[in-house]
């Protein structure tokens, strides 16, 4: 089975929008077509960013009980990482190691993300040689991904939506 690694983004567009690549993302998760992995650093993350007053005023519907529910629900089919190892790769942005360091340390094949950030990891060499084995994509390619190694996707996936 696929294993992934979502960045902090992919599950705000979850959160945020009923439609859309990220959100298909999720239920892929939920749906056990793929296996979530997070760890205790992304989830205090996804709940600063999901709870942050500018966030909530752009996105009502976002309540301090939606994200709790958001976050329940996320638990209840993640799997959750208790510690996890630095790999010892430098990037760009130290905020995006937790990302990185439990995609590597989870065995995952994808760690999905829209940050060109991690997305440029792909161009680079020495990332390539050394985790051959991760791909970091967005929530689209992601998708299309997903339906190639299990084609009983339904066509009705939000592939299109841009977020």
């Amino acid at each position: 089975m696929i294993a992934a690694v979502f960045d902090c983004m992919v599950f705000l567009q979850a959160a945020t929008s009923e439609h859309g690549p990220a959100l298909a993302c999720l239920e892929l998760a939920e749906q056990q077509r793929i296996v979530l992995h997070i760890s205790p650093a992304i989830l205090a993350e996804v709940r600063d960013v999901l709870t942050r007053p500018k966030l909530q005023t752009r996105f009502p519907h976002l309540t301090p009980s939606r994200v709790d529910l958001f976050l329940l629900k996320l638990a209840s089919f993640a799997i959750r990482a208790s510690s996890v190892p630095d790999v010892g790769f430098p990037i760009r942005d130290a905020n995006d190691l937790p990302y990185l360091h439990l995609a590597i340390a989870s065995g995952a094949q994808f760690l999905v993300s829209r940050d060109r950030d991690l997305l440029d990891l792909q161009a680079d060499p020495s990332f390539l040689s050394r985790f051959p084995d991760l791909r970091i994509v967005d929530p689209v390619e992601f998708l299309v991904k997903v339906r190639q190694s299990q084609p009983t996707i339904s066509p009705s996936s939000n592939l299109g939506d841009p977020q």
